[in-house]
């Protein structure tokens, strides 16, 4: 049961990845809850679709990120929520200068199960050096 659970954690944080390199707000917003929550470093915290749709728009239009994700934990913490722990390395184009700069990341997620499916309650990173 609980290999299951983890599986479908491992899913939504791979989509998450997918929609990300893909640029694709439309791909980010359902792997949220509805009232999700993206804390990005050095900006504000965007709450709800709504925002969430905001924040990834003005995202995407600044950078392509071309990133992999290494899960290093996955803990339930019961049977609607979970955390995970990744690392996230790559690149990021900075489209306003065309440049490619290498892109390391920490991200804490807090997943909820909503609707049946694991999503993205809560999301923060950081950078890792």
């Amino acid at each position: 049961m609980e290999n299951d659970i983890k599986k479908n954690i491992e899913e939504t944080l791979y989509a998450y990845e997918n929609a990300l390199n893909a640029s694709s707000t439309e791909q980010v917003l359902p792997l949220y809850t509805k009232n999700g929550i993206f804390m990005p470093q050095g900006a504000p915290s965007a709450e709800g679709q709504e925002q969430l749709k905001g924040a990834y728009d003005f995202v995407f239009k600044m950078l392509q990120l071309n990133v992999k994700f290494r899960i290093d934990e996955i803990t339930l913490i019961n049977e609607n929520y979970a955390i995970a722990r990744t690392m996230s390395k790559g690149t990021q184009l900075i489209h306003a200068e065309n440049k490619t700069t290498p892109e390391e990341n920490r991200e804490l997620f807090v997943l909820e199960k909503e609707d049946g499916k694991w999503k993205i309650a809560r999301y923060m990173f950081n950078k890792a050096k």
